[in-house]
């Protein structure tokens, strides 16, 4: 395609989006107030309470109501009790399953966290080599990472109320519990290790100032396509958070609700069900809702606890999200009381910490503490902030318990041995796996973590002991990696990305890691994306060590255009000489170059800048990005 055609229908597309998007500003309030509302839902019963943010909005399953709006839910729940059923009016029954999904059973779930904006600001990294951004003034972006990350380490007990729940095969509409004789595979598993699966900045538009919710759906499968999850079967264990940026109200949630979730295929939603070529995809909205103060939740456990609703209302939903993954296939009530329609967590929302079945902070060791609030439990009748772990086919009896590891220093080409060790309460043969280890390392099955460190770089992995049940137990720990005093060792920090994230690296535009194709080892470095984007980067300045006479580094660029418009390009820059050059000459391979290496010399003592930048023209169809991994001095 010319570039005048290009161009010209660049600037019709800007026109229509532009309509597109002064419309749906109009029309978003009328929509949502022509909704009737409803005498039954798609899937279970119809919320009974008009105070519920759900009412009239079928789609907002498990929403959180604000405080306020939460104190008016339950003065009328108090007006219009019911009769209490034989079951109680709190307690949830199983819906039979959409699509045959209930729950998020049997396996490890997945969370992607979605920037969804370009408001969202220039990328960069923590200290813990989480993404951060300069539009997240609260800081919301690294704390919810760490959250996710958290999830079952520590041997903590807040999400283990979700061993419970069951669906599949023999378990029957309307049941109040699980069969006795199902297999492990149809439970949801104790979670260990956390669950936090990948992050995306999608900053190649705007958040709309008001999303709807079929929007919220598309950006969703949008990810989906980017983290490379494009079967039902890499979706079935998937869970897209859509993080709006400050300073926007998805789905009008200023003054309702502080988050909700859903499915692409409901059809109530706002616009209607979001088509999905890779299968049904559950995903939440989850507001910056930090600019909502108190009610939603800022300050409700801690002080001043800015982020405290923040990280409640993302546990809430994905705690509904593992009970009832396509809502309301899963576990729901329909008691036919006030409670009618809640999820687990929607029936323990805002109780005051302190209070039976309150709020309060849970540690997850090494990834922090923070506030959570509980979730019902059918087997214990009440709100539980803490749970026993349910180990299914036989394991309910064992208690595993993994000893603690402390931080770790280790250098560059130097052996490493370390023994892991743990414990069975029923005498039970373990197995070992772990997380985050730095490239070059791994651990075997009896527990020892072994191997040479290939690459500099610090952050934290999680050991995981469990028997055949399955029963398990978790511990984390730091480690670092460095070189031997600015030898012959490797300068650049994170060059294999092994940290799953891009600790040590620079980010600007589209960027992330992927665990689809890397060169060698779990991850490598995304930048752009296989939705359209512009020009993305991630740099780092190093020291070559005394030893250092190269660098080296792999790429694979997919670029479905031509070298006029998208490339790859790669520049090092000498800072101690002021002298740079290009190392990739523009590059533009389709459908993909395949991994292909680039060397150059360098000097040893002497200061660089490598920037590895993917460009692409932001034109619909036919979008560019570029893997890179394995960067190394030698």
């Amino acid at each position: 395609m010319s570039q005048p055609s290009k161009n010209a229908v660049r600037r019709k597309t800007a026109r229509i989006a532009f309509a597109i998007t002064a419309c749906a500003a109009l029309g978003v309030a009328g929509t949502a107030a022509a909704m009737a509302s409803p005498s039954t839902q798609a899937h279970g019963s119809a919320v009974a309470n008009p105070y519920s943010p759900q009412y009239g909005h079928p789609y907002r399953h498990g929403a959180v109501p604000t405080v306020q709006q939460n104190q008016k839910m339950k003065a009328w729940a108090t007006q219009h009790a019911s009769p209490q059923a034989a079951t109680g009016p709190e307690t949830l029954s199983y819906g039979g399953g959409i699509d045959g999904i209930g729950v998020q059973d049997g396996g490890k779930s997945k969370v992607y966290l979605v920037f969804y904006g370009s408001q969202w600001g220039t990328q960069s990294t923590d200290s813990n080599g989480n993404a951060k951004f300069t539009g997240d003034p609260d800081g919301g972006a690294s704390v919810a990472q760490q959250m996710f990350k958290g999830i079952g380490t520590n041997n903590e007990t807040w999400s283990a109320d979700l061993t419970q729940w069951c669906d599949g095969a023999g378990v029957a509409t309307g049941a109040v519990a699980c069969p006795t004789n199902l297999p492990a595979s149809q439970y949801i598993n104790y979670q260990s290790g956390g669950v936090l699966a990948g992050v995306w900045e999608d900053n190649s538009g705007a958040s709309p100032s008001a999303a709807s919710g079929h929007q919220l759906g598309q950006e969703a499968v949008n990810a989906a396509a980017h983290f490379g999850n494009t079967t039902a079967a890499a979706n079935r264990d998937a869970y897209y958070v859509i993080l709006s940026p400050t300073g926007t109200n998805p789905d009008n949630y200023q003054g309702q609700y502080c988050a909700w979730h859903d499915y692409n295929g409901d059809s109530t939603l706002t616009g209607g069900a979001v088509t999905s070529p890779y299968g049904d995809i559950a995903f939440s909205n989850q507001p910056y809702n930090m600019d909502s103060g108190a009610g939603c939740g800022v300050g409700f456990v801690n002080s001043p606890g800015t982020l405290d609703g923040y990280t409640i209302t993302m546990g809430h939903e994905w705690h509904e999200m593992m009970s009832d993954q396509n809502p309301a296939g899963g576990w729901t009530n329909n008691t036919g009381s006030s409670y009618n329609g809640q999820e687990n967590s929607d029936e323990c929302a805002w109780l005051s910490p302190g209070t039976a079945g309150g709020a309060g902070n849970v540690s997850f060791g090494s990834f922090g503490t923070y506030p959570e609030q509980a979730s019902w439990s059918n087997d214990t009748n009440e709100c539980d902030l803490s749970h026993a772990i349910i180990n299914h086919g036989g394991g309910g009896t064992d208690t595993i318990t993994v000893t603690s590891i402390p931080s770790q220093s280790w250098t560059v080409g130097t052996p490493v041995s370390l023994q892991v060790s743990a414990s069975s309460s029923a005498g039970k043969t373990l197995t070992y796996s772990a997380t985050g280890l730095p490239a070059g390392l791994s651990i075997s099955a009896s527990g020892l973590i072994s191997g040479t460190p290939t690459t500099a770089a610090s952050g934290s992995a999680t050991v995981t002991a469990s028997d055949s049940t399955p029963a398990s137990g978790s511990t984390s720990f730091s480690w670092t990696v460095g070189t031997s005093g600015g030898g012959g060792g490797n300068a650049v920090v994170n060059g294999g990305f092994e940290t799953g994230s891009l600790s040590g690296w620079t980010a600007s535009g589209v960027t992330s890691v992927t665990t689809s194709g890397p060169h060698s080892g779990t991850y490598a470095a995304m930048v752009g994306s296989t939705n359209p984007s512009n020009t993305s980067s991630i740099a780092q300045t190093f020291t070559a060590g005394s030893g250092n006479s190269k660098l080296a580094f792999w790429y694979d660029v997919t670029c479905p255009d031509t070298v006029t418009y998208d490339w790859a390009t790669a520049t090092l820059k000498d800072n101690t000489a002021g002298t740079t050059k290009t190392v990739l000459a523009k590059t533009c391979v389709n459908p993909t170059s395949g991994w292909k290496q680039v060397t150059a010399t360098v000097t040893a003592g002497h200061s660089y800048t490598l920037t590895l930048t993917s460009k692409d023209d932001n034109y619909p169809g036919d979008p560019t990005y570029t893997k890179y991994d394995d960067v190394a001095t030698s």
